[in-house]
């Protein structure tokens, strides 16, 4: 037995209309060819769907069996097919985001404050756990998108740009390298130095001045939380190097002070790793445009 969806919307059409003259015109075709299909539908299952001597015309035993199945399927066909068409027309996805950049969330979720009101269907989530494992997770469909200083050539997946920020050094007002103008490598030898819970290859500070100039802080003390983090600056524990959008508040606090690292200072850009395909779609296209122009507003002040 082979039943269609066309011959569960007509066994519903012609049970709400009370005949088949009027369930065709509904369907948009001939009572001729409604009154075909049906008995080509009765032939193949074997038993009359209609009672034919009664006026209006009304179902059998097994029709009424038919009609159940095409009230209980066809909402659900129906619900679907809306559902892809708002997939399609870009209203509805999943957003689900990894983090490899701790610091993060202090732009990010300003960013999808904005965004969910532009796009209150879209399903949003944040999966930090993910952040050593994040672009596989990607590239397995985990996840939509990654949050990433570190751009590698991977097949299929598309490293966005965001926006470029400043490793930024910080420390007590009491440290002596308040009294420097900038800071280097050599100024770390004797400094406990405070990072995030990361890969030595993944903190900029390590990547981009200490690893290259050989240079070992004389301790490294790892804290999860950046307001833990300034806290301890603060009360002279340790130094740190912050990306600017962090430490734009403390700037002005006369407990802190801020200095570029080396003279010239350095600059990193971020990113946003999506899959190719994902890149174009009018949600993931306007969190790419958020997401370039409202930590730049946060790193002004």
């Amino acid at each position: 037995m082979h039943i269609e969806l066309r011959h569960l919307r007509s066994i519903r059409a012609i049970h709400e209309a009370g005949g088949l003259a009027r369930a065709a015109d509904q369907m948009n075709m001939t009572q001729s060819a409604l009154s075909h299909q049906i008995k080509g539908l009765e032939d193949q299952v074997g038993v009359e769907l209609f009672v034919r001597r009664s006026k209006p015309m009304t179902l059998s035993a097994a029709g009424l069996r038919l009609l159940r199945a095409a009230e209980r399927v066809l909402p659900e066909i129906e619900a679907l097919a809306e559902e892809f068409a708002a997939l399609k027309s870009g209203k509805v996805g999943r957003l689900h985001i990894a983090i490899e950049c701790h610091a993060c969330f202090e732009w990010l979720f300003p960013v999808l404050e904005k965004f969910r009101h532009a796009w209150p269907e879209v399903d949003v989530d944040i999966r930090p756990g993910l952040a050593f494992g994040a672009l596989p997770a990607l590239m397995r469909e985990e996840v939509d998108l990654v949050i990433s200083s570190d751009p590698e050539d991977l097949p299929g997946v598309v490293f966005n740009p965001l926006f470029d920020y400043s490793p930024v050094f910080v420390a007590s007002s009491q440290n002596p390298l308040a009294l420097k103008e900038f800071v280097e490598a050599d100024d770390f030898r004797d400094q406990t130095l405070i990072t995030y819970p990361m890969e030595r290859s993944r903190l900029d500070i390590f990547s981009e001045l200490l690893t290259p100039a050989r240079v070992e802080p004389r301790a490294v003390r790892q804290v999860e939380l950046t307001a833990v983090i300034l806290m301890l600056v603060a009360s002279n524990r340790g130094v740190a190097v912050l990306p600017d959008w962090v430490v734009r508040e403390v700037k002005t606090n006369a407990d802190y002070v801020t200095r570029p690292v080396t003279a010239r200072g350095l600059t990193k850009r971020l990113y946003a790793a999506t899959r190719e395909e994902d890149a174009v779609k009018p949600f993931m296209a306007h969190f790419l445009r958020l997401g370039r122009t409202e930590p730049v507003k946060m790193q002004r002040g």
